[in-house]
């Protein structure tokens, strides 16, 4: 389980990939379009991000044509859900990543 907390640490210490787990984290499935637009990253990049995410087990993902559509993990061990929820309200306190409005 150690192994697995420093994967998580490592992966929410990126500000793009913890506001796409923000808004992940409302349980819904979003496909990559929208991450791009409410983070302004470009595909490639957050693809990478994403990866990092799902290499975590903090996201999972489905194909749908061709966009991928991610969300939370339905079965991520409480301890490692406390981590998430814990950094994602200390980016809302700190609002050191803004997100863009949707369209």
């Amino acid at each position: 389980m150690a192994d697995r907390v420093l994967q998580v640490l490592s992966a929410l210490a990126d500000p793009t990939r913890l506001a796409a787990l923000r808004l992940l984290w409302d349980g819904e499935e979003h496909c990559v379009c929208e991450l791009m637009r409410r983070l302004g990253a470009s595909q490639s990049r957050m693809s990478r991000h994403m990866a990092v995410l799902k290499l975590a087990g903090l996201v999972i993902d489905r194909r749908d044509a061709q966009w991928v559509r991610y969300r939370r993990h339905p079965e991520l061990a409480e301890p490692l859900a406390v981590l998430v929820d814990a950094a994602i309200a200390a980016m809302a306190e700190g609002g050191n990543v803004q997100l863009r409005e949707a369209a």
